[in-house]
């Protein structure tokens, strides 16, 4: 039996040379260069998919760091690296179009810095070719080689099973069938956004209110703490999270152009992330060759990591160009792709019926007390004051939630109150309290 190709990594640049040729595929060139010409080289992210929708652009200048994960903007269709926007130089003023072979013109606008969507909502449409140009503010032409969808493939399902995987570990293991719609669908890469329910383990249905905090007042600090109830859901919280790997697979070697249980997520027991309801939506993305080898080659470059301190000369070259200046480098690749989306939900127990539940995140067995208030930050005296981090302080940190009334004595230097690390006690330090448009329980 053909065994399917899987290709899964940490996104990240590292410039060494390498040669990766995956059956019949054309290798894209891969230029030498001197690391001072890395300086100022464009970043681009787009894929133009076949979703009715506003398309977009992502545009940023890489420069001259040991480290340039940080120098992209993130777009989850088109994973260069996983910071989403720490560090970014994003490239502003821009004029940004994508043409059809028929001459029609899709415009962009500039709605954030580095950020362009098209004024119009339009869809990439099978059989027609699609090129992207940018002209940057100062002048720079930039023109990407034509490009159109492979072919069109539908998910037909998106299940979970508990396994132990090659490593030994249980988990959970998120698979996908999919089968070819129209025109040639080889080759694919996949990318999904999983969210899941948090709830906090020490949550009170109270919480401290510091106002009029004076800590330099003296003889002593002034303040009023009150202990009032929540204002704000802080007990059940949602967080969604981008994946941040390549992942791709090929039908080539397989007799027709059909995805039967191909893994795209793997999740430890014991991630916290499964606790209580998870939900993961994947994408499908149809790739053209050209496309699906240059993915290849940028996973090829990110295995190396353990090479990332020590940057070589050389580049990866994608499918964009300077008009004028064929020696002037761009990172990135326009794609055209088709996609197709799915959505699963599981519960934890679901699978794991009457098992301890995964540990937290965080260690919140223990509670903590201390003294309500503390020496005058202003005072000029000797102090002896031995006992930890007053309430006050903390609270005036954001830094606990409160819990009780300390009628127990807990603690070495026990004060009026409970409390617990706010990532115990308030869920919003993890996630949002807000619900998700899309999520549903049981």
């Amino acid at each position: 039996m053909n065994e399917k190709r899987r290709c899964e990594c940490s996104l990240i640049f590292l410039f060494i040379p390498c040669v990766f040729l995956v059956g019949c595929i054309e290798e894209l060139e891969l230029e030498r260069l001197d690391t001072n010409d890395f300086d100022d080289v464009l970043v681009v992210e787009a894929v133009l998919t076949n979703e009715m929708k506003k398309q977009r652009v992502l545009l940023s200048r890489a420069t001259n760091r040991l480290d340039i994960i940080t120098d992209t903007i993130y777009d989850p269709a088109t994973p260069i690296n996983y910071n989403k926007g720490v560090g970014v130089d994003t490239e502003e003023n821009a004029s940004v179009m994508i043409l059809d072979e028929l001459g029609n013109k899709f415009d962009f606008e500039e709605v954030v810095s580095g950020t362009y969507m098209s004024l119009q909502p339009f869809q990439a449409e099978l059989g027609k070719n699609y090129h992207l140009e940018i002209t940057t503010k100062d002048g720079e032409q930039y023109i990407s080689n034509e490009m159109s969808i492979a072919g069109i493939s539908q998910i037909t399902d998106l299940y979970a099973e508990r396994i132990i995987n090659d490593l030994g570990e249980e988990g959970m293991s998120i698979y996908i069938n999919s089968e070819e719609v129209q025109g040639d669908s080889q080759f694919y890469r996949y990318t999904y956004e999983e969210s899941y329910k948090i709830i906090a383990p020490n949550w009170a249905p109270m919480d401290f209110k510091l106002s009029n905090y004076e800590p330099c007042a003296l003889p002593v600090p002034t303040y009023d703490l009150e202990i009032i109830p929540r204002e704000e859901e802080e007990r059940v919280c949602y967080n969604t999270v981008d994946s941040n790997t390549i992942i791709q697979n090929s039908t080539v070697e397989l007799s027709e152009n059909k995805v039967l249980r191909f893994p795209i997520r793997f999740i430890n027991r014991n991630d916290y992330i499964l606790t209580y309801r998870y939900s993961i939506l994947a994408k499908q993305f149809v790739q053209s060759a050209p496309a699906y080898s240059y993915y290849n080659r940028l996973e090829k470059f990110s295995q190396t990591g353990s090479l990332f301190s020590q940057i070589q000369p050389g580049l990866l070259n994608g499918n964009i160009v300077n008009k004028n200046d064929l020696g002037d480098n761009v990172l990135g690749y326009f794609e055209v792709a088709s996609v197709t989306e799915r959505r699963l939900f599981f519960n934890y127990e679901d699978f794991f019926p009457n098992e301890p539940l995964p540990p937290y995140v965080f260690n919140c067995d223990n509670l903590l007390s201390a003294p309500e208030s503390h020496v005058s930050f202003c005072f000029s005296g000797l102090s002896m004051n031995s006992c930890p981090q007053s309430v006050i302080e903390r609270v005036n940190m954001d830094l606990i939630s409160y819990v009780s009334d300390n009628d127990i004595g807990l603690g070495a230097c026990p004060g009026p109150h409970i409390f617990t690390p706010n990532i115990c006690g308030d869920c919003t330090t993890l996630g949002s309290n807000v619900v998700p448009e899309f999520w549903i329980e049981e």
